[in-house]
């Protein structure tokens, strides 16, 4: 929940966007694939350089051709350097990310840079060695900043999610099939995730992580697991999700920052799913938003309580709550 109180310090918004379809690329059954951008000469000095293998996917479309989401895609290397991993690993980031040279094109978000998706892929990548990192790029960054998962879950122009149940051909997990499916296909994998109707290929799987903002994505998801679970064309999709990681949620609504809903949280003790809860003292010590600390506590106990086993931590506990350590749980998890 980093917009908010970048706000609450009189950070100059800045309203300029650079069109992502001016740059160059090829058309590649229905998204564009996009080279890596060169790396900037003034990125911060403390930033690693992005890996160069790093596959960026413009435009490419989910559930209907209007909904799209950029990505990028790292791939697994095995000693015969090829790909044949069918593990992968989808990343949903929180405000102020976005590519590089995006990124820095603004004096507000310079100062995060070496938090770029780029550099988050990398990252992942070092965590998940033997996997296939998708990082997906919120569909629309109001004001450069506010992430905006619209094409996921109902939102405001801040990002703050309205959750529903799920619809079938509709939602969360209909876009996440569909937006998987054309961006393995538009990157030429081998055994690719075919439409809802098809048969999911031998041993894939898949680990869902959100951090910040990208949590709602995660939090939409579990509101749908009931209705997914039920639908024939999405229960063997849902059964293949193996993790699901959330790191420091947060978004500008005052409620529903973590799932407390005891009738989802006992559909998602019942899935199989493992999950993962990492926080920081940035989001849930804060006395301005104690609403996230108690749901987070809740998240946690309900689980328990229906007999899952979530993994948690409070990373840097003994230090004060910042920014800086916010992030840095994309690190620690």
């Amino acid at each position: 929940m980093l917009s908010v109180r970048v706000v609450a310090w009189g950070v100059t918004l800045v309203s300029v966007t650079k069109a992502m379809s001016g740059l160059p690329g090829i058309t590649c059954s229905g998204c564009r694939e996009l080279g890596a951008p060169a790396a900037a000469g003034s990125r911060d000095a403390h930033s690693d350089s992005p890996p160069q293998e790093l596959q960026r996917l413009a435009a490419v479309p989910g559930c209907d051709p209007g909904r799209t989401n950029d990505l990028l895609l790292l791939r697994p290397r095995t000693q015969d350097n090829s790909c044949t991993s069918s593990k992968h690993v989808l990343f949903f980031h929180g405000d102020i990310q976005n590519f590089q040279e995006e990124m820095l094109l603004h004096s507000d978000c310079v100062p995060w840079v070496r938090w770029s998706l780029e550099q988050v892929g990398g990252v992942l990548g070092r965590r998940f060695p033997d996997s296939h990192i998708w990082v997906v790029r919120a569909s629309r960054m109001y004001l450069h900043k506010f992430s905006c998962y619209q094409h996921f879950v109902e939102c405001n122009m801040f990002g703050a999610p309205e959750h529903s149940a799920y619809s079938p051909g509709q939602g969360a997990f209909c876009h996440l099939r569909s937006l998987l499916s054309n961006a393995m296909h538009c990157a030429n994998l081998p055994h690719p995730l075919p439409p809802p109707e098809g048969p999911i290929p031998p041993g894939f799987s898949l680990t869902l992580v959100g951090f910040s903002k990208g949590c709602v994505v995660l939090n939409q998801l579990l509101y749908e697991l009931p209705g997914a679970q039920a639908d024939p064309r999405m229960s063997d999709f849902v059964q293949r999700i193996s993790d699901m990681f959330w790191l420091d949620g947060g978004h500008p609504g005052g409620s529903e920052t973590w799932v407390t809903n005891k009738e989802v949280l006992k559909e998602l003790a019942s899935s199989g799913i493992s999950v993962h809860a990492h926080v920081t003292p940035y989001e849930v010590c804060d006395p301005m938003r104690a609403w996230v600390g108690r749901e987070h506590g809740v998240f946690v106990k309900t689980l328990e309580e229906f007999g899952a086993c979530p993994s948690k931590k409070l990373h840097f506990e003994d230090e004060p709550p910042s920014i800086e350590n916010h992030f840095r749980v994309i690190k620690e998890f």
